[in-house]
């Protein structure tokens, strides 16, 4: 998979990052969801064990919007 950076919040270099990939879906990079109330509510809507959730700043998607 083929990743192309579109976009960062970041001041530092730092996540959170948005990638569009060669597949036409996206990739997101932010911090792990580890709260276990957030992560109670994922799994019961068929959140699996082996996938991962991450929390980004809605500003992050909103590049989204503009046709990234």
């Amino acid at each position: 998979m083929e990743l192309t950076h579109l976009f960062t919040t970041s001041k530092n270099g730092g996540c959170p990052e948005l990638y569009a990939t060669d597949r036409g879906t996206y990739v997101v990079q932010g911090s792990r969801v580890t709260d276990p109330q957030a992560l109670a509510a994922l799994r019961k809507r068929g959140f699996p064990e082996h996938e991962t959730a991450v929390e980004v700043p809605a500003a992050l998607l909103d590049h989204l919007k503009g046709g990234a």
